[in-house]
């Protein structure tokens, strides 16, 4: 897995990997955790939580990989999608909700399932493979988990932080999805999913958080799949205590493999 040939893309950093520090492992026993930033930042912006968690000696068998969007030229920065505006108040009724970018989502949801593939064609199993992310990284995650044909399903686990659910405004978009994709609209796989939200985060209103859990839970996901977490205090940002309970949950989800 060290020598791992992630794609590589015009226009697009190549993504940071931190190979696990026991490196008497052999991939199929190792792990990896691909963790995708948010809206106008990189990889970069999340690779110090690799390093606490390795400095730290904590999931050694763990290797982190640290995708980077392009640069978007409607958005002006770097970007997974173009971001609509996140209104604070929910809308009466989904035909007034905006329009949400699905061309540029599943132009990434093809990059990151192409980091998946690299994992796995470097001896790590799908199943020993978390994803997950932070703001637009949370949204591009859940997205995969629930609609990807390759992978949805598969991976040891999902990471949600301070993000939200697209395409999840009532107009069933999600469901049509599934069904192109040949899987059930709704039904649950048993992936465990790791929440995490800031009670103070501004940027993503908490109707919208509400509504995000409420439709994984409509398409089938039972409490047991979920760990939730609302942090007081935490805005838009992740936090000692957030990183504590991830790390627990791991654990749980890639622990040491016989």
């Amino acid at each position: 897995m060290t020598s791992t040939k992630f794609p590589s893309e015009r226009g697009r950093e190549d993504p940071i990997h931190k190979p696990a520090i026991d490196t008497s492992i052999e991939p199929s026993k190792s792990a990896a955790f691909i963790f995708v930033h948010g809206l106008a930042d990189g990889g970069s912006a999340l690779e110090n939580i690799g390093d606490q968690f390795q400095q730290g000696g904590k999931l050694t068998w763990l290797h982190w990989i640290f995708p980077s969007a392009k640069h978007n030229p409607t958005q002006m920065d770097t970007a997974w999608y173009i971001q609509h505006s996140l209104s604070p108040i929910a809308f009466s009724r989904p035909a007034l909700a905006p329009d949400e970018d699905e061309y540029g989502m599943f132009e990434t949801i093809r990059y990151l399932e192409s980091l998946i593939d690299a994992c796995v064609e470097g001896g790590i199993p799908a199943n020993r493979i978390v994803l997950g992310g932070f703001s637009q990284g949370m949204a591009m995650s859940l997205l995969l988990h629930l609609t990807s044909i390759k992978y949805s399903g598969k991976l040891a686990g999902i990471v949600a932080l301070l993000g939200y659910l697209p395409l999840s405004d009532g107009r069933n978009r999600i469901e049509e999805l599934r069904r192109a994709a040949g899987f059930p609209a709704k039904r649950s796989d048993g992936t465990p999913v790791f929440m995490g939200r800031g009670m103070k985060d501004s940027l993503v209103p908490k109707h919208i958080w509400n509504n995000s859990v409420q439709t994984l839970r409509d398409l089938g996901a039972s409490e047991q799949d979920f760990e939730m977490h609302e942090y007081e205090g935490l805005a838009h940002s992740i936090n000692g205590a957030l990183l504590r309970d991830l790390c627990a949950w791991l654990e749980k989800v890639v622990p040491p493999a016989e």
